[in-house]
C-alpha cells in the first residue's frame, strides 16, 4: 500500500452522480484522512447526503473513483461494507425488532456467531454508547431520540469498522442531548481510532468535534480545512453559511 493510500481513509476523484437530467455532484473531488472527524456541510437538498451514500454503494455513479481504506469501491458495493457503520439520520432502527436485534442485525447478515456470543457483543456495544443492559430488550417505540440515536450508533459500531458515517446526527436532540453525542463521538473517535465521516448543519457539532469541514456547493467541495480557516473562506455560499445572522448568533453564544 503507498503512503498515500495509508495517510486517507477515503479518497475520491472526479464524482459524478445524477437523477435524470440533474446532475448533483459535478466531479467532485475529496480526501479524508485516516483517524479525522470530517464535518460535511452544504445547502439543504445540495447533494450531502447523495455525497455520503455514494461512497457506500447505495446510490450509483455516472463516473468518477472511490477509494476506501486503499480499496476501490465499485458502484454497488457489499464485500466493502464491513470497513464502515451507518449512522442513518433518524436512526433508522427496525421498529419491530428489539434494541438488542437491530445491533445484532450486522452480525447476522456478515458472520456465522452462537446466539451467546451475539448476545454478548450486543451488550458490549450498548454500554459502549452509554447504554444499560436493560435496554436490551426494549423496541424503538418505547426509546427516547437520544436512547434511538445510541442504539443506532451501537449497530454502526457492531462489526468494529474502522470507518464510521453519520448522517445529521444530532438533528431532532435537545441542545444537551446533542451535546453530550457530540461528546460521545469525540470519545468513541479518539479510543477506537475512528475516522468519521459526518454530515452535518449543526454549527456546535462542526466547531466542537470536527478536525476539519468541508462545504459542497454547487455540485462541488468549495472549501476543506479547520472551521478557523472556513470562517476565513471568500467563497460566496461558505460565507453566507458561516456569516449570516443565525449563525453569528450561535458562534455568539457558543464563546
Amino acid at each position: 500500500m503507498s503512503e498515500q493510500q495509508e495517510e486517507f481513509a477515503i479518497r475520491v476523484r472526479d464524482l459524478v452522480v445524477g437523477f435524470g437530467r440533474q446532475t448533483v455532484l459535478d466531479h467532485l473531488s475529496l480526501d479524508v484522512r485516516r483517524g479525522e472527524i470530517l464535518g460535511l456541510v452544504g445547502a439543504s437538498g445540495g447533494g450531502k447526503s447523495v455525497l455520503m451514500r455514494t461512497i457506500i454503494g447505495l446510490i450509483p455513479r455516472r463516473s468518477g473513483t472511490i477509494e476506501v481504506m486503499g480499496q476501490p469501491i465499485g458502484g454497488r458495493t457489499q464485500g466493502a461494507a464491513t470497513a464502515w457503520g451507518i449512522l442513518f439520520q433518524q436512526g433508522a432502527l427496525f421498529s419491530s425488532l428489539t434494541v438488542r436485534q437491530n445491533v445484532q442485525f450486522p452480525l447476522r447478515e456478515n458472520l456465522v456467531l452462537s446466539q451467546e456470543l451475539m448476545d454478548e457483543i450486543a451488550i458490549a456495544k450498548l454500554e459502549m454508547v452509554g447504554l444499560r443492559a436493560q435496554d436490551a430488550d426494549k423496541y424503538p417505540a418505547e426509546l427516547s431520540g437520544g436512547m434511538t440515536k445510541r442504539v443506532a450508533l451501537a449497530r454502526a459500531l457492531a462489526l468494529d469498522p474502522p470507518i464510521l458515517f453519520l448522517d445529521e446526527p444530532t438533528s431532532g436532540l435537545d441542545p444537551i442531548a446533542a451535546g453530550d453525542f457530540d461528546a460521545l463521538i469525540r470519545t468513541l473517535q479518539r479510543t477506537l481510532g475512528l475516522t468519521v465521516f459526518m454530515v452535518t448543519h449543526d454549527l456546535a457539532s462542526l466547531t466542537t468535534v470536527c478536525d476539519r469541514v468541508a462545504a459542497l456547493a454547487d455540485g462541488k467541495i468549495v472549501a476543506i480545512g479547520p472551521m478557523r480557516e472556513l470562517l476565513q473562506s471568500e467563497h460566496p455560499w461558505v460565507r453566507a453559511y458561516f456569516h449570516g445572522k443565525r449563525s453569528q448568533m450561535l458562534q455568539h453564544e457558543m464563546r
